[in-house]
């Protein structure tokens, strides 16, 4: 079921990733014994005159916990009538909404959330059986070919397949040290199986049991996805405004020349350009540059938050709503977090931390191909100044900085003296 409205929204490298992945699930099918159909339009009209079709007796589908999906599942089970809509399973190890606190209030601090959770415990995977199952014939469209063809896209190989081989490389390679590697963009430290979650194509529980006790940190980082799921279903709207009105509005509006330079990958701080470049290339960014990016956009040009996640979801190949709006917040300091006014990342200081040498500037940026490791995040730094096709800072961080925490130290001040008052 391709539905229009989600396909709008999701931008060229989703929609990509997401026929791709199709077109390997009818390839399992097809070895199965059956194949997969697609039909486009509404789901309440779609699913409701399948159903009729086939003359169901019932339609299965996975629980989603999104406000959308809930929406819309909610006009399909009206559409079919007397024939019951049953969701079951979910799209992560604890569904949303089952951790909770002992008032029945949902968690708003991570740390918390994660020993619940982590008490809650979850399922093992459950093996596939296919015995009994029969395969209906029924109008429709075969798996959809591929959108037209952008400029430089470069994405994952797609489907369960894909998704099973990246684990177990990532469990052989990079798991043991992955509390260091994840911060370095420069090297495969990471797992690489976000856009797999994000489509379904791995499962968190599968994951989690081939993790076992290996890396605490990983499992955290599962957990991470699953706190934003359990904030958003219980408050739906926090897709759309600040978790703490309070700070809203802090940023912007910034200057339009300056978000299109962000986008761009044209600021001038080799470490952003880079990772925005990626993006643009990939659909995907590393998990450390990400919260650089953010940070920038929000703190040192001053646009809202919402603004960056809206282009991420835009871009993003993995882009789920939960986690890319509440991540906004975290770096944004509107979101779950209990002192984030003065959390302002300095580019440069960061890069040479997590990138030394410049392997990953290089790596997008290949105008700095060059440049002495010395200057490599400096570029304007070198005594024979700039390449002449990468452009200078737009803005000095250190007067940006200061400038952000002015903003959040007024707010604060007011909220204080309102709430004293």
């Amino acid at each position: 079921m391709l539905d229009p409205r989600l396909l709008a929204a999701a931008g060229e490298a989703r929609v990509g990733f997401l026929y791709r992945s199709l077109r390997s699930l009818d390839g399992a099918l097809s070895r199965l014994g059956g194949r997969l159909i697609v039909r486009r339009g509404d789901p309440a009209a779609v699913v409701a005159a399948l159903a009729s079709e086939l003359g169901a007796r019932e339609v299965v589908v996975t629980e989603d916990f999104g406000p959308y999906g809930r929406a819309r599942d909610e006009r399909v089970a009206q559409a079919l009538g007397r024939v019951p809509l049953r969701a079951v399973g979910t799209p992560y190890a604890v569904p949303p909404g089952a951790v909770v606190k002992l008032d029945g209030g949902a968690y708003q601090v991570f740390g918390a959330f994660y020993r619940a959770w982590q008490s809650h415990g979850w399922p093992l995977p459950v093996a596939c059986d296919q015995k009994g199952v029969v395969w209906r014939d029924a109008p429709g469209e075969l798996v959809p070919p591929d959108p037209p063809a952008t400029s430089g896209l470069v994405l994952a190989e797609a489907g369960e397949l894909a998704a099973g081989s990246r684990l177990e490389r990532f469990v052989a390679v990079a798991l043991r040290e992955y509390a260091t590697g994840r911060d370095l963009p420069g090297i495969p430290g990471t797992s690489g199986l976000s856009p797999y979650l994000r489509f379904g194509a791995i499962h968190p529980r599968t994951v989690l049991a081939s993790i076992g006790h290996t890396s605490e940190r990983f499992r955290r980082e599962l957990a991470w996805r699953e706190f934003y799921a359990a904030v958003l279903f219980a408050d739906p709207m926090s897709a759309q405004r600040s978790l703490h009105p309070q700070f809203a509005g802090l940023a912007g509006p910034g200057e339009i020349a300056h978000l299109e330079a962000w986008k761009a990958g044209a600021t001038g701080y080799p470490i952003i350009d880079a990772g925005m470049r990626q993006l643009a290339r990939e659909g995907f960014v590393h998990n450390r540059v990400r919260m650089l990016v953010a940070s920038f956009l929000v703190k040192d040009l001053h646009h809202d938050w919402r603004v960056g996640a809206r282009h991420f979801m835009a871009r993003l190949v993995d882009g789920d709503l939960a986690s890319n709006q509440h991540n906004w917040q975290w770096v944004a300091g509107t979101g779950t977090d209990a002192a984030p006014y003065f959390r302002i990342f300095n580019p440069t200081t960061q890069a040479r931390r997590f990138d030394p040498h410049g392997v990953y500037v290089r790596r997008y940026l290949e105008e700095l191909a060059s440049v002495p490791d010395e200057f490599i995040h400096e570029p304007w730094r070198q005594p024979s100044g700039l390449a002449t096709t990468y452009p200078a800072p737009i803005v000095d961080h250190a007067v940006e900085r200061e400038r952000a925490l002015a903003a959040y130290r007024d707010r604060r001040g007011a909220v204080r003296v309102q709430r004293e008052g």
